[in-house]
């Protein structure tokens, strides 16, 4: 018996089909989703070719397990995975999207933020963490609302007209599974809805005075519900009748598949971003030290709910599609582990890859990247040490405050993701981090967690999360090899540059020229972008 979950990350739709006995992957189908950049920061997707993607790929997934003579009726549940931020608006009486969705990189919103904060005592964009567990920021899902809804008609017409739902992807995704405008089911769960700004991380509902915050009226909402129950059936499709049984924003799916179920555990996901998790328990604790409370997930109704210290990185793989798209650096994804296995070093070139402002935790959306440390002896091979090597030091940078937050030091992690197939990158991340780094040897823990979720649910029942039941998945752990010395060494230089840098930001690009050049121990010229 299998489930089969549908993950929707910020390029790709990838439904996967699991064994509930084994975890393996039985077939699966990817689809490539266009972002659009109408403006600089602005990052948009086509909702209905989100969904439409959702229904081919279904459908491919079907016909490989025909092929593999599998019958469809060992589909059990479908559970649905997705980035967790990315807005959606959409009519309820025509099914239409009302506008593009926003992704959860999207930078629009920046003036949008700065009168939020003014408008809080003491102007501290801080102000709703007690609640929500977040910072004001252009990263969460209310703000993206409040600008579609300043600055577009049709969204402004439909919520005064009560034809508007809201959500984020999984919302959109799971309406339209379960019959769009025939019956449609308008639902979220905690890990998703703990990240629009809207919901109270404590009573784990919508909270009617940060609705009034933002202005936003609580019947556009999604009901929100656990991580692993029915929500109801799909309506079409190959797999018309089964049910849809879990729910999971992606960060949280990957520490579900990673089984991180104990406090303490943790997790890195590397993909366009990276994002790190540690399990709390079912007790929130507050971050003194730039990191978000979330809710990791709540595996049942009548379960409770678990939290989780969380450090997002806003460029990680990102930062490699860069190189390839915009600089012409590297030709394929994969060319970038040769290239910089070649140098063996970035020789003293940096790279702080911030396109979209510095999340946790310094929470800097006004930051820009920087290049520095170059000399004529400088190549692309440097260049592309530098930039896994940069992914790292973020790494490093959560994960120090993470520590701080929790007083006990993490002595390992789990990694996921597309960017952990490249191996110099995790022994580089061992070195960095001082603790070994365990990677399965199935990067998409992501779809895996929503699966278990799904087959878990009461009325499904054909995947068992207790304990002594849980898969053994095959991983392969890097442990740290270089010198401690070497180690701290390079990273005190890496945080000396980044905190000049931000410094600068209030003094303009003048000012960051100065302290690069002259009070900065990195040598030759830099680039900002």
């Amino acid at each position: 018996m299998s489930t089969i979950t549908v993950f929707q990350n910020v390029c790709t739709c990838l439904p996967q089909v699991f064994n509930a006995r084994t975890a393996e992957v039985v077939s699966q189908h990817q689809v490539e989703i266009t972002q659009f950049f109408p403006k600089e920061g602005w990052v948009e997707e086509d909702p209905k070719e989100i969904i439409q993607s959702v229904y081919d790929c279904i459908e491919r997934t079907c016909e490989k397990l025909g092929q593999l003579n599998i019958d469809l009726s060992n589909i059990k549940a479908v559970g649905v995975t997705n980035q967790r931020e990315t807005t959606v608006v959409w009519d309820k009486g025509t099914g239409e999207p009302l506008y593009n969705a926003l992704v959860w990189l999207d930078l629009r919103t920046q003036s949008t933020v700065e009168r939020l904060i003014n408008k809080s005592p003491g102007k501290n964009k801080n102000h709703l963490k007690p609640k929500t567990g977040l910072p004001i920021s252009t990263y969460f899902s209310a703000v993206k609302l409040r600008w579609l809804l300043d600055n577009v008609e049709e969204v402004r017409r439909a919520v005064e007209e009560d034809r508007a739902m809201f959500g984020t992807v999984d919302s959109w995704i799971i309406w339209c599974l379960s019959g769009n405008t025939d019956g449609g089911v308008h639902i979220t769960d905690v890990s998703n809805a703990s990240r629009t700004l809207l919901f109270n991380i404590h009573t784990l509902d919508w909270d009617l005075e940060l609705c009034r915050y933002f202005d936003v009226p609580m019947d556009i909402l999604p009901k929100v519900r656990s991580s692993s129950e029915i929500y109801g059936c799909m309506k079409s499709s190959s797999l018309s009748g089964v049910p849809i049984s879990g729910c999971l924003g992606d960060q949280s799916a990957a520490l579900v598949g990673q089984m991180c179920f104990k406090e303490g555990h943790a997790k890195n996901t590397y993909g366009t971003g990276c994002f790190l998790l540690r399990n709390t328990g079912s007790k929130p604790v507050k971050s003194e030290h730039g990191l978000l409370t979330t809710v990791a997930y709540q595996l049942g109704r009548d379960q409770p709910a678990c939290y989780a210290l969380e450090g997002s990185v806003a460029i990680a793989g990102a930062v490699v599609r860069w190189l390839k798209d915009n600089m012409g650096i590297v030709k394929s994804t994969a060319e970038i582990e040769k290239l910089a296995a070649a140098a063996g070093s970035s020789y003293g070139c940096y790279f702080v890859p911030a396109f979209s402002g510095l999340y946790a935790p310094y929470w800097e959306p006004s930051a820009r990247g920087i290049i520095c440390g170059l000399t004529q002896f400088t190549n692309k091979n440097h260049l592309a040490f530098a930039a896994l090597e940069a992914v790292c030091f973020q790494t490093r940078e959560i994960l120090d405050a993470m520590n701080q937050d929790s007083g006990v030091p993490l002595d390992q992690l789990w990694v996921d993701g597309g960017m952990t197939s490249n191996r110099l990158l995790m022994q580089l991340q061992a070195d960095i981090l001082c603790i070994p780094v365990v990677r399965p040897t199935m990067a998409e823990s992501t779809a895996l967690g929503v699966a278990m979720a799904a087959g878990a649910a009461e009325g499904v029942n054909v995947w068992d999360l207790t304990t002594d039941h849980l898969p053994q998945v095959v991983s392969e752990t890097f442990v740290p090899q270089i010198n401690p010395n070497g180690r701290l060494s390079r990273r005190a230089v890496l945080k000396q540059t980044l905190l000049k840098w931000i410094i600068a930001l209030a003094f303009g690009s003048f000012a960051l020229i100065f302290l690069l050049f002259f009070t900065s121990d990195c040598s030759g010229a830099f680039l900002s972008f």
